[in-house]
């Protein structure tokens, strides 16, 4: 089995943040440091920044969930860094964030301890949709609609054509097939305006509804079944979701850390 394969099925990381731990020199099998493309062997010893890594557990129940992310949690898997998502969600499964969502952010993210999900949601080529609901800092124009739907130029590329409508007069909606750092700040102000808050509402299928800020759900099998790889296993069973969508709030003093 490759290296960030048994990562991934480990619980430990997603294989994408797998392949960026390894090329930074943080695992090693059987004491010598790892490269990309390793293959592991039953019985080898597997550890991240020195502890080790437990076997793959193919037979592990999988979860999917949906956070509604307060402002000030950074979607990391570094327990070190303070407000990291792990300990925030605290599931009893090592879970892990599938993409990011800004530290200033707010909205719908996924976890799973799925690693072979995270490629069928992130890779650029999909073209899968990810909506925004985005306040700024002073009302806008028509002019400013027109620009962001068809493309603005940033310092290192011009984001692609994207949906944007008008939701009040500092208020609209963006949907994007693109995931460049912290896009819809960047095109902001690119043309002389500021985020003063940002949610995401959707991700692909998968709605924000009345989640809560700060709590959690379980994936139903319907949200599931379109993120397996074909001819992967059926979808656990669990509760749907109720749909619904709210503008963005200010962050709130307190964080609810209480799940569904």
């Amino acid at each position: 089995m490759r290296l960030n394969k048994f990562l991934s099925e480990s619980g430990a990381c997603s294989r994408r943040e797998a392949d960026e731990l390894i090329s930074e020199g943080r695992v090693t099998v059987n004491g010598k440091p790892a490269a990309l493309g390793t293959q592991v062997e039953d019985g080898d010893d597997v550890r991240l920044d020195g502890d080790r890594v437990g076997a793959a557990r193919k037979k592990a129940r999988p979860v999917y969930i949906a956070l509604n992310k307060p402002t000030g949690i950074t979607c990391t898997t570094e327990r070190h860094v303070a407000g990291n998502i792990v300990d925030f969600v605290n599931h009893p499964e090592r879970i892990f964030p599938i993409g990011r969502l800004d530290k200033d952010s707010e909205g719908l993210i996924l976890l799973t301890n799925d690693g072979d999900i995270v490629n069928e949601v992130l890779r650029a080529e999909h073209n899968h949709e990810k909506e925004y609901v985005v306040a700024v800092d002073r009302a806008y124009d028509a002019a400013f609609i027109e620009q962001m739907s068809a493309g603005v130029r940033l310092s290192d590329a011009t984001t692609k054509p994207c949906r944007v409508d008008r939701l009040g007069p500092k208020l609209f909606r963006i949907v994007l097939t693109q995931g460049l750092n912290r896009q819809i700040r960047r095109m902001c102000e690119a043309l002389g305006y500021t985020v003063e808050a940002l949610q995401r509402v959707r991700i692909m299928h998968i709605k924000l509804g009345e989640l809560p800020l700060g709590r959690w759900r379980q994936l139903s099998p319907a949200e599931i079944a379109p993120l397996l790889p074909k001819g992967g296993p059926k979808p656990p069973p669990s509760q749907p979701p109720r749909p619904q969508q709210r503008p963005p709030q200010r962050p709130p003093r307190h964080h609810d850390r209480r799940r569904r």
